[in-house]
């Protein structure tokens, strides 16, 4: 029900923005994460936003990311600026209306991730 897109390969310092699409409305009834897994690591949250607007972001990309929403497109967003090496990983979103679900990440599913490659 969930499709992240817009990865791809950038330059250090460089930006991304990567989508989030619904299938419905079910960002009017959830909140939503933005989580990224990285070769050999365990999946961590990145930002998550909650029904009100709400944000919360990872010590690492704070200053850095933006979460946001289109509720009228059913899309959520997260703006990734100065890139770094270490932002590579698989980026995944996923919807919860219980806040804490979304900021522990757990999910019994989870949709195609969208790759995040950031060169030297």
């Amino acid at each position: 029900q969930l499709q992240a897109s817009g990865g791809g390969l950038v330059q250090a310092g460089g930006s991304l923005r990567l989508s989030c699409a619904a299938s419905g409305s079910i960002f009017r009834k959830n909140s939503v994460g933005w989580y990224r897994q990285a070769p050999g690591k365990e999946r961590e949250l990145v930002a998550a936003i909650t029904l009100s607007g709400s944000t919360n972001y990872a010590d690492s990309v704070k200053g850095r990311a933006t979460i946001s929403r289109d509720i009228a497109k059913n899309t959520v967003y997260l703006q990734m600026n100065s890139l770094k090496p270490e932002d590579t990983a698989v980026y995944y979103c996923n919807a919860d209306p219980r806040w804490r679900t979304v900021l522990a990440g757990v999910f019994g599913s989870w949709g195609q991730g969208t790759l995040v490659t950031v060169s030297s």
